[in-house]
Order: structure tokens, then sequence, then C-alpha cells
């Protein structure tokens, strides 16, 4: 029996999503692993894994793709949609939640804020500047304590007097870690006292002007850490609901806006299915002389022959063709 799907998949800085959903957006296989700074080998290596984990006669109907590295994922598998990851991580909301009103999302290197009415996206804020707050500070500071993300985690939860640490940078916030250690201060209300720190930031940088409305939910890989749940909650004032599947949120949405580019435009997908794991996909760059603008363009290509190519002021390099060779 042929079992039809549509695929999202979510290329971050640090971590690369997919989510496999059926055609009433039943999520039947999904998948969060680390890019390291190789997000051609991560989706490559993530289709792969994929393809074990979905049934053997599995047909994907649509596929579409997120995240900062969402042009080149889209290139690479074919995706018939490349869409932004506040569209993304907003439709995933409304699924899990569907009267959201203020979505929270925290990923590995920046942190989002978006506001819903009626299902649709009102207002949004990012911070893609400073990592204070994110996950890969919280997994450096884990690091430096000699502690895994889950025993942080878990301290977090035990801090019951947290020690006020800055949080507006991860200099400033790291040193004053340092000090409170040498002055003898609890290890766990240390870590709390992160914890508090950069929610607060959180707030009253990517949140600040915005009225965060019940109910909220809170997204990406950082949801994970309990500690950051339980600071949102007491600095927020409200409850703050942690969906299934919080880390893979973006490729979730990301499957269900490929639903439904499918339903309105049938036909068959342009998804270049999972034959090409293995492929000898290669990236270059570089500066187009064609005007005193000297852009630097991004090109994919597959052994020979021009996948994509994009990053121009114009639309001269914007090719998402599969027919031009190098």
């Amino acid at each position: 029996m042929i079992v039809e799907a549509y695929l999202g998949i979510d290329v971050g800085s640090v971590t690369t999503k997919f989510a496999a959903l059926t055609p009433a957006d039943d999520v039947i296989a999904s998948l969060y692993l680390p890019t390291g700074g190789r997000p051609v080998a991560s989706v490559l290596e993530g289709l792969a894994q994929l393809r074990e984990a979905l049934p053997e006669d599995v047909r994907i109907l649509g596929a579409a793709a997120t995240g900062s590295a969402r042009s080149l994922a889209g290139a690479l598998t074919g995706a018939d949609l490349v869409k932004n990851e506040i569209t993304c991580q907003a439709v995933a909301a409304v699924r899990a939640v569907p009267d959201v009103r203020t979505v929270i999302e925290i990923g590995g290197q920046d942190s989002k804020l978006i506001l819903v009415e009626g299902g649709l996206v009102t207002d949004f804020a990012m911070n893609t500047v400073c990592a204070a707050g994110t996950g890969s500070f919280l997994d450096h500071q884990a690091a430096r304590l000699r502690l895994s993300i889950e025993e942080f985690s878990r301290r977090a939860l035990a801090g019951r007097h947290p020690v006020n640490i800055s949080g507006r940078c991860t200099v400033f916030a790291e040193t004053d870690m340092v000090h409170k250690q040498q002055t003898g201060h609890d290890v766990d209300e240390i870590i709390y006292g992160l914890c508090r720190a950069l929610v607060r930031n959180y707030l009253s940088d990517v949140a600040s002007g915005k009225e965060l409305r019940n109910p909220v939910v809170f997204q990406g890989g950082v949801a994970f850490n309990a500690g950051i749940v339980r600071a949102l909650r007491e600095e927020v004032g409200t409850d703050v609901i942690v969906p299934p599947g919080h880390e893979v949120m973006g490729a979730v949405g990301a499957a269900l806006l490929a639903r439904e580019h499918a339903v309105a435009s049938p036909g068959p997908s342009a998804f270049r299915g999972f034959d090409i794991i293995g492929r000898d996909y290669a990236t270059s760059s570089f500066e187009c002389t064609a005007c005193p603008e000297t852009c630097d363009i991004v090109r994919v290509t597959d052994g020979e022959t021009v996948l994509a190519a994009w990053g121009g002021r114009c639309d001269k390099w914007h090719i998402l063709a599969e027919k031009r060779s190098v």
C-alpha cells in the first residue's frame, strides 16, 4: 500500500530538521540532527535517515524548505516551495494550538517572536545579532561547567534563589558566571540565574514593545531546556505551552505549506526524490562584475549542472532550473 506524505526541511546554522506529514497532517516521521557547518552534507544525511524511518512505499506529494539555508536546501532537493522561518513556525504553531496568539521560538543562533491573530501573523521580531539567549550559548556554558545539556537543565530546575547574572551579552554573562563561581555561589543557583537572565534579555530585546498575549507557545530546540521554560513562565507570569515536536516545528510548518501548495496547484512534485543521496553536489561563490554593485553569487552544482544560483540584487543569477551547465 502506497503511503502519501508531504516533506518539510528546515536547515538552520546549528541544526537541520525534517518532518514528513500525511495528507491528514499527521507526522509520520521527523528528524533533528546537527548541521555542523556542512548544510549540504546534513541535508543528504538527513534524507538518508528519513528514508529509513519512512515506509518503503512512501510517495512524496510535495516538499518545502525553510531555515537560514532554505535556498540551498530547496535547490538540492527540488523543493516545490522555499519559505521563510516566520511563516513556517507560525503555521506549525497554529496546527498545534489553534488559538495561539504568541509564538516564542529560540534556536541555536537566533530567536524570534511571532504574534498571531485568527491564525494569521500580525507582527514579528527577530534577533540574529547576538548569541546571548540562544542554544549555542547554553551549550557552551554547559560544556564549560562539564555538564551535559540535560544535566544543565536539571540543575537549573534545582535552583531556588537565582544569582543575578548579566545577560545582555555572551561575554559579560560568562564573565559574571565565572566571578560568581569564584565567590562561592552555588552552581545550581548560578545556572538558574543565567536562565533568568537570558529570558529577561529576550523579553527586553526581541519582545521589546510587544504585548505577549495568551496562549503563548514556546518552540525551538531551546525548549528542551526545562530551566529556560521555567524562567520564561516566571518572567512572563503566565503558562507557556511547549508542544510535542517543538524542535522540528519549522519543518512541520514547511510540510503543511507544501501540502497547501500541492492542493492549490495540482500536478507532480518537483521533489527530486531520495535518489539524490550520494550525488556529487558542490557549492561555490563568485563575484558578479556585470555592474558596479559587484554582488556575491552563490551557486550549487550537481557535477557539471548548475541547480541554482542566487545572491544578486537583480534577477541575473536567480536560477532555479536544472538546465544550465557550468
